[in-house]
C-alpha cells in the first residue's frame, strides 16, 4: 500500500482589533485586515482547491474569507467549533497588565502550572489539547489525502503541533505562533497507524 499524505496548512488569524495585551479567548473580536499585502502574500503560499476550515469566531472567519478572496477562490468554508480558542472565562477582554494588577494572587497561581490551571469559569490548556487532537485525527481520517487549510487560533495550532510531535502540554506552550503566520503538518498514512511530519513552522507571509 502506498503512503497517503494529508497536508494541514495552519494559519493563525490576522491581528485582533483590540488594545495590546488583551486576552481574547473566545470573545468574538474582529481582525485587522488592513495589511492587504500581507494577506495576499500568505494566500500565495496556500494550495488551490483545498478544504477550508475555520472556527466560529469572527477574526478567523474574516481572515479565511480574505485569504480565499486573495486567491480568487469561492470554495465553501467549513466551521469547526472543536478548534476554537481556549476559553479564558472571566479573564477574557482584560489586558494582562490589568489582570496582574487587580488579581495578582490568582495570576501567580495560574502561572505555576499554565498548562493545567483553569482560568475562572474557563478551560485549561490541557483540555484544549485533548479536544484539538481528537478533532484533528477525525478530520484527517475523514479527508485523507487532501490539502486542508485551517485558519485558526494560537492555542489549537500549538496543540496540533504538539500532538504531531508528541510533546506534553507544558512544552507546547513554548511554541511560537504569530498572527498571519503559517505552520504546515503532514500526516502520512500507510499500513501502520500513520505518522506526522512537521514541514514548516510559524512562517511569515513574506
Amino acid at each position: 500500500m502506498s503512503a497517503i499524505v494529508t497536508r494541514w496548512w495552519w494559519v493563525r488569524h490576522a491581528p485582533i482589533d483590540a488594545p495590546s495585551g488583551t486576552i481574547a479567548g473566545r470573545l468574538d473580536l474582529p481582525a485587522d485586515l488592513t495589511d492587504t499585502g500581507a494577506v495576499a502574500a500568505m494566500a500565495a503560499r496556500l494550495p488551490f482547491e483545498a478544504l477550508w476550515l475555520t472556527t466560529p469566531l469572527r477574526r478567523c472567519r474574516d481572515t479565511a474569507r480574505a485569504l480565499m478572496d486573495a486567491k480568487g477562490e469561492g470554495l465553501p468554508l467549513q466551521v469547526v467549533p472543536e478548534l476554537t480558542e481556549q476559553d479564558f472565562g472571566r479573564w477574557q477582554g482584560r489586558t494582562h497588565a490589568d489582570l496582574s494588577a487587580e488579581e495578582p494572587e490568582a495570576v501567580a497561581a495560574f502561572w505555576q502550572a499554565p498548562a493545567t490551571a483553569t482560568p475562572p469559569e474557563g478551560e485549561s490548556f490541557a483540555g484544549l489539547v485533548t479536544r484539538t487532537a481528537a478533532a484533528v485525527e477525525a478530520l484527517t481520517g475523514r479527508h485523507c489525502g487532501r490539502d486542508i487549510v485551517m485558519v485558526g487560533h494560537a492555542g489549537p495550532i500549538r496543540a496540533a503541533l504538539g500532538h504531531a510531535l508528541g510533546l506534553p502540554p507544558e512544552r507546547m506552550l513554548a511554541l511560537s505562533v504569530d498572527c498571519l503566520h503559517l505552520t504546515r503538518l503532514d500526516h502520512i498514512a500507510g499500513e501502520g497507524p500513520g505518522t506526522w511530519r512537521l514541514t514548516a513552522a510559524n512562517i511569515p507571509p513574506r
